[in-house]
């Protein structure tokens, strides 16, 4: 930060905290600093620990030893296409409220909160990548006014100094609602719906991309994210998200409401 904006900030943050005093986005207890979680909501957050799964970080029980290649099941009967999923928390009714409150509330000052989440757990991301966002349709995009994962992307990439590529991918074609549908309908629904930018073929040939995203339901969104990129000849792919719908490691919050899967 240039030293005239730290100046400006440390002068305005106190005027703003006076008028606005900081509150957790969840329960509304007041908190140190805008964009912070109180303690008693934060305890609530699930966070992937423990022994996990090399590629996907679903959670395999409590850590013995150095287990860092460990698979999952999931990734050893069908590999990924990509090289690693990379989740904030795992979804319940703490983290599917931030999400909601993102992407239907329109609270968009909680991106940088949720960003430093994702950021901890990045791993293996040396060098230079792209990082570019779940596209949505142009008509969900004109009735949301944003695309909740490029804002996400954009945080992303200003904290790990990646490029940034908002436009990488298209939706061209708008799909239905994707919630109470199997992973194979939802599948059928995503075909062709997402294609890699032709206008920025050479740059994403031989890439290494971050797909950003807030929710990873099924996979089926991000699977035809990765069918696009690999059309477009991308070198490797990485998976960022905030949350992560993961049924066996929530168990007890089996009664929640899928999140909008749609986009």
């Amino acid at each position: 930060m240039p030293l005239y904006a730290a100046q400006f900030s440390a002068v305005l943050t106190p005027i703003i905290d006076f008028v606005f005093p900081p509150r957790c986005p969840l329960c509304g207890s007041p908190v140190a600093a805008h964009g912070g979680l109180c303690l008693g909501c934060w305890g609530k957050i699930v966070v992937p620990s423990g022994t996990c799964c090399k590629l996907c970080q679903r959670p395999m029980g409590e850590q013995h030893g150095a287990e860092a290649d460990l698979l999952c099941a999931p990734c050893m009967a069908e590999p990924p296409r990509h090289t690693g999923i990379s989740a904030a928390t795992l979804y319940n009714e703490p983290s599917r409220a931030l999400v909601l409150a993102l992407k239907h509330g329109r609270r968009i000052g909680l991106v940088p909160m949720m960003a430093r989440m994702i950021l901890p757990r990045l791993a293996g991301l040396e060098g230079e990548w792209l990082v570019v966002p779940v596209p949505l349709h142009r008509w969900r995009l004109m009735r949301r006014g944003f695309n909740q994962s490029a804002l996400l992307a954009r945080e992303l990439a200003r904290l790990t100094g990646q490029r940034l590529m908002v436009d990488g991918l298209l939706r061209p074609r708008a799909t239905p609602s994707l919630g109470g549908l199997n992973r194979k309908a939802r599948a059928r629904a995503l075909t062709g719906a997402i294609q890699p930018n032709p206008r920025l073929a050479s740059r994403l040939s031989g890439a290494r991309v971050l797909l950003v995203d807030d929710v990873l339901t099924s996979g089926a969104t991000t699977d035809a994210c990765m069918v696009a990129l690999r059309k477009a000849k991308v070198a490797e792919v990485k998976i960022a998200c905030f949350s992560r719908v993961l049924d066996e490691a929530l168990d007890g919050l089996r009664a929640l409401p899928e999140p909008d899967v749609q986009g």
